[in-house]
């Protein structure tokens, strides 16, 4: 008897239902595979929203992991552990920033740098008290606080948690004209994703991240880059905006960061812009801690090797190839970088959702968005016969 049936009742029964997950129960994992209970084996084209860019349990990692847990897992940021300065010095040095605040959450991550740019904006820049604002972009997704979905355009995240929160002027994606409209002497930063996952992996017009750069330089406004999902290697670079040949005033980190393993985030930025923030003006228990630390310095070394960069860049050119040819055989646009993808299937064929649940049926296992958009982000550590496999299922699932 297949045990799959009554542990999705059973893991549906006590929770609250704020997510709408496809009905397989993973137990086990490695590299880019799957298992579920039944002992049915899926290739993961998701890999936690970016979170398991190195694959499940890559040995460097959970050998780290498993070091840190023999020794300190948590003191809190009341004392100095050991740790610490590696690995903030080691992401400083990634990202080529001064500084860098460790969290623990992506949200918390994009809390911190709107709080930071709010205070150097008083303390730096001169804005008016209380009336500092942050322009950002439709179709944005930087998490779930109540903050964050004041300013989100997608009304699933957005609808009944207002009272909403002041300062945001939201403008469109890719319209540098509109951005640079909404700047105001009041203004502190522009927080973007260099390319939007979320909203279908959306990638700017070209020239609109160095505009966007060229006039918060021209304006005195930090440029917030949010990269949580397409830094640490996911699109062929260290960072998507690398690709622009843009280097933001502030990068927010998270997801990958934490190996697959734990939630680490962390902003980076030079110490003119994280310098403004004081003892006692922000602050995490778990932010930084021993665990987190060793696995993330891990990540952050694997990263400087810069062999997962090529291969996102490299089996990224094979996945969008395959990709491309697809369209107008049930694919209507697909866009992305690296090895991630956003598709758009005919709606007059099946849902997103649904090609999600056919492809689940075929062993591969990908997450819709928007109707009928899919997006794909495979492990960095995926294979090029495995990108073939997927690729082929999903044609196999168009064709009906």
């Amino acid at each position: 008897m297949l045990r799959t049936p009554s542990a999705v009742r059973d893991a549906e029964r006590h929770t609250a239902h704020n997510y709408h997950p496809l009905p397989v129960v993973i137990s086990s994992a490695e590299g880019a595979w799957l298992t579920d209970v039944d002992g049915r084996r899926y290739l993961d084209c998701l890999a936690g929203y970016s979170a398991l860019n190195f694959g499940h349990r890559h040995p460097k990692l959970i050998e780290a992991a498993h070091a840190q847990l023999d020794r300190l897992t948590l003191t809190s940021r009341a004392f100095i552990h050991d740790q610490f300065a590696d690995f903030c010095r080691e992401l400083a040095a990634l990202c080529g920033k001064d500084l860098v605040l460790p969290m623990n959450t992506g949200a918390e991550a994009v809390e911190t740098g709107i709080k930071v740019a709010r205070k150097w904006g008083y303390q730096v820049k001169g804005v008016t008290p209380g009336q500092a604002n942050i322009v950002v972009a439709e179709g944005n997704f930087h998490g779930r606080t109540t903050t964050i979905v004041s300013f989100s355009t997608d009304e699933d995240a957005r609808a009944d948690f207002g009272p909403y929160t002041p300062g945001f002027t939201v403008v469109p994606y890719g319209d540098l004209a509109a951005l640079t409209a909404a700047i105001d002497e009041n203004t502190v930063a522009v927080l973007l994703e260099p390319i939007q996952g979320e909203q279908g992996v959306v990638v700017p017009p070209e020239g609109y991240l160095p505009g966007v750069r060229e006039v918060c330089t021209e304006r005195n406004v930090l440029f917030i880059a949010d990269e949580i999902q397409s830094g640490l290697g996911r699109t062929g670079a260290t960072f998507a905006c690398e690709q622009e040949g843009v280097v933001p005033d502030m990068y927010l980190l998270g997801k990958a960061l934490g190996g697959g393993i734990v939630p680490v985030s962390a902003v980076a930025a030079n110490a003119d812009v994280l310098g403004v923030l004081k003892p006692g003006q922000h602050g995490s228990t778990f932010g930084g801690n021993p665990l987190a630390c060793a696995v993330a310095t891990e990540v952050v070394r694997l990263l400087a090797t810069g062999e997962f960069q090529r291969r996102s860049a490299e089996l990224g050119e094979r996945l969008h190839a395959g990709l491309r040819g697809l369209v107008g055989k049930g694919l209507v646009a697909v866009r992305g970088r690296g090895l991630w993808a956003g598709l758009d299937i005919d709606p007059a064929l099946m849902t997103g959702r649904e090609a999600c649940e056919r492809l689940m049926e075929r062993g591969v296992l990908a997450k819709d968005t928007h109707g009928s958009t899919i997006r794909l982000a495979p492990p960095l550590v995926i294979t090029e016969e495995e990108i073939d496999h997927a690729v082929a299922q999903l044609a196999a699932v168009l064709a009906g």
